[in-house]
């Protein structure tokens, strides 16, 4: 490895020691050369560094990895999920307008919303406008652009101001990750603006998470735990959110589960 390409690797790997990513662009700024030389210099030399979808990530940080199987997901602790959408269901108000997120953890969610006289559902996931458009009940707001069949959801460069135009009482966001003290990712880097703009926008920000998503850190960060106003969590999740000193932690709440 030639002495510049090894002290701009190293630059960019301190620079990604605290966890996140690092954008192609904001990388070349840092160390005062061209996108093509920071791209020639992960492509040609031995590094711990990734590009995924134009940023760069430590590639082998516990927990980072840019698979992901849509169908995989939504088998994956199935009635944990139930659970958790069953409690986040109580947030929800008649005539409220939802963000509500792409991936599998908030699909249970969807059926129970046609007992609502009026509702309106901005998302921009396929399989939650198909879920919600038989719904008579639901006003759907589909967001769309360039689509990811892995996600079945979309990505523009327009979605931020879209969703910032909207009036939105409720955000019911997914991860792939949370971590304490490195936050709250997922696997896709065209999710991180609309997320994100939800975030910003809703009167009320709620992250529904399984207890399997602690702990994990996934490519494309979007938000600091600190972020939603509520965690809506498993029994094995809650105590690892709880037990944090010296922060201020969003309300927590841990589904009752109901013996037969």
């Amino acid at each position: 490895m030639n002495g510049r390409s090894a002290l701009r690797l190293a630059k960019l790997q301190e620079a990604l020691a605290s966890g996140g990513t690092l954008h192609l662009r904001d990388a070349a700024e840092l160390c005062d050369v061209s996108e093509m030389t920071i791209r020639r210099d992960l492509t040609t030399q031995d590094t711990a560094i990734s590009l995924l979808g134009g940023r760069l990530v430590m590639a082998n940080y516990p927990g980072v990895t840019p698979i992901y199987d849509l169908t995989e997901q939504q088998a994956s602790h199935y009635q944990a999920k139930y659970r958790l959408c069953q409690r986040a269901l109580a947030y929800i108000e008649e005539g409220d307008t939802l963000f509500i997120d792409c991936g599998s953890t908030l699909m249970p969610l969807l059926s129970q919303l046609s007992h609502f006289r009026e509702l309106t559902v901005v998302t921009y996931a396929l399989n939650v406008a198909n879920a919600v458009a038989a719904l008579p009940n639901v006003r759907l707001v589909l967001l769309g652009g360039l689509f990811y069949a892995t996600s079945q959801s979309f990505g523009s460069d327009n979605m931020t101001a879209a969703i910032e135009r909207l009036g939105i009482n409720k955000a019911l966001i997914s991860a792939a990750g949370v971590d304490l003290e490195r936050g709250v990712s997922c696997f896709h880097f065209h999710e991180v603006a609309p997320k994100q703009a939800a975030i910003a926008t809703a009167m009320q920000r709620l992250l529904v998470v399984d207890a399997s998503k602690f702990s994990v850190v996934r490519p494309a960060y979007f938000a600091a735990l600190d972020d939603f106003d509520v965690v809506v969590t498993d029994e094995e999740g809650a105590p690892q959110l709880l037990k944090k000193n010296g922060r201020v932690v969003p309300e927590i709440v841990v589904p009752t589960v109901t013996v037969a």
